[in-house]
């Protein structure tokens, strides 16, 4: 079976907030950190994702954002960040998520993504609405 996730990678409390995926061992640039599963909902779904607790752990998803998905694994727990150590790229038909290293992330530090999607998107996301960066 292929490698699914570094044997590093862990979740603990974050300095930013909640939860955070985190290394205890260096990562070098270009790694594959988490191969993660998704479940893939209809757009109309959001609604409903929207009055719970996991509004805030959805991607949306498709060439057109045409639906929503959670994230399996750590997928969901990555923290956002304008100046990210890590990607994350969508495999629509394959329904995962590939999270890779964009510099090398030394032992002990916390893995981060721009929620953007691309790294260096500096458009502000939902929850800093109205907050200093």
């Amino acid at each position: 079976m292929p490698l699914q996730r570094l044997e590093s990678v862990f979740y603990a409390p974050s300095p930013l907030g909640g939860r955070g995926v985190f290394t205890a061992a260096p990562i070098p640039e270009g790694a594959i950190i988490e191969i993660c599963p998704v479940i893939v909902m209809p757009r109309e779904h959001l609604k409903y994702l929207d009055e719970t607790g996991l509004y805030d752990y959805y991607f949306l998803w498709g060439e057109e954002d045409e639906e929503c998905a959670v994230a399996l694994g750590y997928g969901s727990l990555y923290n956002h960040s304008y100046e990210p150590n890590a990607m994350y790229l969508p495999d629509f038909m394959g329904s995962t998520l590939l999270f890779t290293a964009l510099k090398d992330i030394e032992a002990g530090t916390e893995i981060t993504v721009n929620y953007n999607g691309d790294p260096e998107d500096d458009e502000e996301v939902w929850f800093m609405a109205g907050r200093d960066r």
